[in-house]
Order: structure tokens, then C-alpha cells, then sequence
């Protein structure tokens, strides 16, 4: 397994959004992805594993696994660009939110985030 460290949103190094980024070639067993992430102490930890023409995409915290993280999914997006599929100028994640596109235009990278219908919640005391 390979992990990186990827600063979103930024051009400086350790400026930005941080997150570490797994690229496994199967899945670990969800007890050692979050220690991995724990170790890490980062926001988020994301882990990916080629699935066909997509990647299956989790991210963890220190406390468990959470449903969507946009800066490692963009970090995630940047180790598969540089470091695994150079050619590629899609990656498609599916992810606990659904299907994720991130698309790569040069240096830049473009995600859409999925959208929720809004509900009426009523107020508690």
C-alpha cells in the first residue's frame, strides 16, 4: 500500500486542506483502515480501490468512517492523475454518496458534489 499526504486547495506545500490518500490494490479490513486513519491524525483518511473503470472510494476520521469528503476525494483525484493513471482525465468514485466525477483539466481538478433534496425539519425544545 502507498499513502500520501495531499494538501487541497492550495500551491503551497502544507498550506491548504490536508488529507492522506491509500491507494490499495484490495480492500483491508475496516478495523485496520481506521487505525491507519487514527495514525495519521489527519481529517480524513481516504482509501481507494480500482473497481472496472471506477475506484470504490471510503474516508475515515480518527473517530470512523464518514459518507463524503470533497478535499480527499480532489487528493485522491491528484495521487490517481500523478502517480497511477497519468493519462487519465476522469475518475469516476463510488462512494456511501453515490457516484462522485472528478474531472482533470490540466492542473486543475473539478468535482460536482451530489445534491440532497431539502426537507422541512421541525424544531425541538
Amino acid at each position: 500500500m502507498k499513502c500520501y499526504v495531499v494538501d487541497a486547495f492550495t500551491k503551497e506545500i502544507f498550506k491548504g486542506n490536508p488529507a492522506a490518500v491509500c491507494v490499495l490494490d484490495t480492500w483491508l479490513p475496516d478495523e485496520l483502515m481506521q487505525a491507519i486513519a487514527m495514525e495519521n491524525n489527519l481529517s480524513e483518511t481516504a482509501f481507494a480501490v480500482k473497481e472496472g473503470d471506477a475506484y470504490r472510494l471510503r474516508w475515515f476520521t480518527p473517530g470512523g468512517e464518514i459518507d463524503l469528503c470533497g478535499h480527499a476525494t480532489l487528493g485522491t483525484s491528484f495521487v490517481l492523475a500523478n502517480f497511477v493513471e497519468p493519462k487519465a482525465d476522469r475518475f469516476v468514485f463510488h462512494t456511501l454518496s453515490g457516484d462522485l466525477v472528478v474531472s482533470r483539466n490540466g492542473d486543475l481538478f473539478s468535482m460536482d458534489f451530489p445534491a440532497y433534496d431539502m426537507v422541512p425539519t421541525p424544531v425541538t425544545d
